[in-house]
């Protein structure tokens, strides 16, 4: 740059940089615009644009000089060259205010987060003496990825000494995990206020607020600057920039005599609120309900008529996995609700003759209840109160991989639809034989579902349509269709019938519940390990409770949906 200065001052690129740094520029674009020239003079408008790390864009306009003396044309610098009105002497400096966050609140406006202290996590790389050990304990206890480790200390480059932030964790686990912790060589620890939900509500859909790490500062542009407290998960890190706005700053120009003027003023934008359709009192019911399970789990619960989503837990609350959302399981036998509309459409009635043997063959391929029992010939209620493998074989390769697709779509299977955070998509591939026919009927092969769209499913036999489930205000015009005619009412018949005398008695105690219970076989090794699911209906709302690993639906999930159920 100072060959393409006339006479450039000893201290040019001291000067330059001292303008750079003092205003912390990243980055500058300048476009040339009218030339004037006298002979071996001339001068040159300009336009810049410098980017302004922390504050955004400050765009100026200026001038430069430039002159020809026995040679190309060289620029006659002087301070102004920085800004028009800068003189000899003066200096640049910055201030920087961010606005508080804006509020998250429930669907009647109710607060769903509240200022609270945190433990951060964190790593000094200089007393690290074997990261794998450090990887391997924060994976095994907080459920840090490796990866995640390496970005953050790759991010933080060469240091003699440097909190590197990982995780922040409630005091409540860090008490827990600190004797595990603490001996580590580099874990090291930090106390800090931060934002975190009332009462520990729907900690995973609302997420956490802290200490931006190195690894998500790049990903959220130059408005950010280390130490910003930012949205890390959950909605929190979704909605970060509505939540957080903007800051606010002046770009400041001292003179020697310490008169201060403001060249720009950045005037920021304050966060918004995000209103969700989360009711706490329906919250509340769905965190008590999963209070004493301690096998990973998830409760979602959902307007029947809307679609809003009212609750979603997802357990344990150390691990990041929001498995209410992003978790995808076998559905089991609640995905017999769709089978049994299809079944319904077709003309069969609630009181219609069916089979249930101990085992039906598909081809090559047995099929058996869960426990081996049979019920001989009795009525498409009975099957379904109690869970009938055989009797869904039987009737579904009667019924065909079309009639039975056509139902899942109409309960939104393959329908995609954002509910206001990343979740996982709900599938029923096509069957390619009577056989993956047969095991899809049942809600096992390749049918996979979320936690969330099952409470949609439980929902849509409430209502008779079903209506994707949004989370967030403003998403309630989501992907809907109707089930098929006259079904709804036999439908809500069986699953009330579930509850009254099925395998889902465990709520027969609950007055106008309605369900049906699932026992979703996975895995590859015998005996096959089972997930416990319910899904359900009361007073207008439909839900769905999966135990991962859990069991029988019916022992495990059912005794759970009851007591969320009967608390609304």
């Amino acid at each position: 740059m100072r060959r393409a200065v006339a006479e450039p001052p000893a201290r040019f690129e001291a000067l330059h940089q001292a303008f750079r740094d003092g205003l912390r520029i990243t980055a500058s674009e300048f476009e040339l615009g009218d030339v004037q020239s006298d002979g071996d003079s001339a001068r040159v408008t300009y336009h810049a644009v410098h980017q302004l790390r922390g504050l955004g864009e400050w765009a100026l306009e200026g001038t430069l000089h430039f002159v020809r003396q026995q040679g190309p044309w060289r620029v006659r610098w002087t301070p102004a060259v920085l800004h028009p009105d800068v003189r000899d002497g003066d200096r640049f400096s910055r201030t920087r205010t961010t606005p508080e966050r804006a509020d998250i609140l429930d669907a009647r406006g109710a607060l769903l987060t509240l200022q609270g202290e945190v433990i951060a996590i964190g790593v000094d790389p200089t007393r690290i003496r074997n990261r794998a050990d450090v990887a391997s304990v924060l994976q095994a206890h907080l459920g840090v990825p490796p990866a995640h480790l390496d970005a953050a200390l790759n991010a933080a480059g060469p240091v003699t000494s440097r909190f590197v932030p990982i995780i922040d964790i409630p005091q409540e686990r860090y008490q827990q995990v600190r004797p595990t912790l603490a001996p580590v060589p580099g874990i090291f620890f930090r106390r800090k206020s931060a934002r975190t939900p009332v009462d520990g509500f729907a900690s995973h859909t609302l997420g956490r607020v802290g200490e931006v790490t190195a690894e998500l500062l790049p990903q959220l542009g130059v408005t950010y600057l280390p130490g910003d407290l930012v949205g890390l998960s959950g909605l929190e890190r979704a909605y970060e920039v509505q939540l957080a706005g903007s800051p606010s700053g002046d770009v400041i120009l001292t003179r020697p005599s310490g008169e201060t003027r403001v060249l720009f003023h950045f005037d920021g934008e304050p966060g918004a609120p995000l209103t969700t359709t989360i009711r706490r009192e329906v919250q509340a019911a769905a965190e008590a309900a999963l209070e004493s399970v301690t096998q990973p789990a998830a409760l979602v619960a959902v307007d029947s008529a809307t679609g809003a989503v009212l609750a979603v837990a997802s357990r344990p609350l150390s691990q990041p996995l929001h498995r209410a959302l992003t978790g995808r399981y076998p559905p089991g036998s609640t995905f017999k609700v769709v089978t049994t509309e299809a079944l319904l459409a077709r003309g069969m009635r609630t009181d219609s003759p069916v089979d249930c043997p101990p085992v039906t063959m598909v081809r090559t391929k047995p099929f058996r209840n869960f426990e081996g029992e049979s019920m001989g010939t009795t009525t498409l209620r009975q099957v379904f109160a109690h869970s009938c493998n055989t009797a869904f074989v039987t009737m579904a390769t009667q019924l065909g991989k079309e009639a039975l697709g056509a139902a899942a779509r109409r309960f939104g299977f393959d329908v995609p639809y954002f509910p206001g955070l990343t979740s996982a998509a709900s599938s029923f591939p096509t069957p390619v034989d009577d056989i993956e026919l047969a095991a899809a009927a049942i809600g096992q092969g390749r049918v996979l579902a979320t936690p969330l769209h099952m409470a949609s499913v439980a929902a849509a036999a409430e209502s008779g349509e079903w209506r994707a489930p949004y989370l967030v205000e403003g998403l309630e015009d989501g992907p809907s269709s109707e089930l098929a005619d006259g079904v709804r009412k036999p439908l809500s018949v069986l699953m009330r019938a579930v509850v009254m005398e099925g395998s889902g008695k465990a709520g027969r105690q609950v007055s106008g519940l309605g369900g049906k219970t699932g026992t979703a076989e996975f895995g590859t090794v015998p005996p096959l390990p089972t997930h416990a699911w319910f899904i359900g209906f009361r007073k207008g709302i439909g839900f769905a409770v999966l135990v991962e690993g859990g069991g029988v639906g019916g022992r495990v999930a059912a005794p759970i949906a009851a007591k969320f159920a009967g608390a609304l």
